[in-house]
C-alpha cells in the first residue's frame, strides 16, 4: 500500500512542479485568474475533506474497538462526505463553464496565454484529485460492506486501514491544490 501511495505522490508532485514553473512564468496571468476562483466553495470543500478524514478515523478505531455499528456509520458518513465534496466540485466547476472558462472555449481562447494555462492546470488538476475522490468513494462502499457482512477482522482490519491510508493523501493532495487555485492570487 505505501509502495502505491508513493506513485500517487510522485503523479501528483510532478503536476505540482508543473503549476510551480508555470506560476513562475506567468505570475500576474495567475494572480487574475486565481483570484476570480470560489474561495468559499474550495474552503468549503476543505471542510468536509478534513471532517471526511475524522469520520474514517473514528471508524478504524471503531472497527478494532469492535463497534462496527459505529464503524459502519462512520464509513458511511465518509462515503456521504466524499459525495458532498464531488457535488460541490460539480457546482463550482459548472458556474466556471458557463463564464466561459473551460479548456478550447472561445471565451477562454481570447484570454492571455497565463490565464488558458490556469485554467487548463485547473481543471486537470482538481479533475484529477476528482477521480482519486470517486475511486475512494468506491473502496469505502466495499469497506462498509465487508463491516456490514462482519468480513472484516477486529483485531486487524487492514483493508479498512489501508482504505483510510489511501483516502487520507487524497485529503492531503487537496490541503496543497487549495492554496494554489484559490489562496494564492
Amino acid at each position: 500500500m505505501w509502495l502505491f501511495l508513493l506513485t500517487e505522490i510522485l503523479l501528483f508532485s510532478g503536476l505540482f512542479l508543473c503549476y510551480s514553473y508555470l506560476r513562475a512564468k506567468y505570475p500576474a496571468e495567475f494572480h487574475h485568474a486565481g483570484s476570480d476562483m470560489n474561495v468559499v466553495l474550495g474552503v468549503a470543500n476543505t471542510l468536509v475533506l478534513l471532517t471526511s478524514s475524522l469520520t474514517l478515523a473514528v471508524g478504524i478505531v471503531a472497527m478494532q474497538g469492535r463497534n462496527r455499528r459505529l464503524a459502519l456509520g462512520c464509513v458511511l458518513a465518509t462515503i456521504l462526505l466524499g459525495l458532498v465534496f464531488l457535488v460541490d466540485k460539480a457546482v463550482e466547476w459548472t458556474a466556471e463553464i458557463r463564464r466561459g472558462l473551460y479548456p478550447g472555449s472561445p471565451h477562454l481562447a481570447a484570454q492571455p496565454p497565463g490565464e488558458q494555462v490556469f485554467f487548463g492546470l485547473y481543471y486537470t488538476m482538481t479533475g484529477l484529485h476528482g477521480l482519486h475522490v470517486i475511486a475512494g468513494i468506491s473502496l469505502l462502499s466495499v469497506m462498509a460492506v465487508w463491516v456490514a457482512r462482519g468480513t472484516l477482522d477486529p483485531e486487524r482490519p487492514l483493508a479498512l486501514e489501508n482504505s483510510g491510508l489511501y483516502w487520507h493523501l487524497v485529503d492531503v493532495i487537496w490541503i496543497f491544490l487549495l492554496p494554489l487555485f484559490y489562496l494564492a492570487a
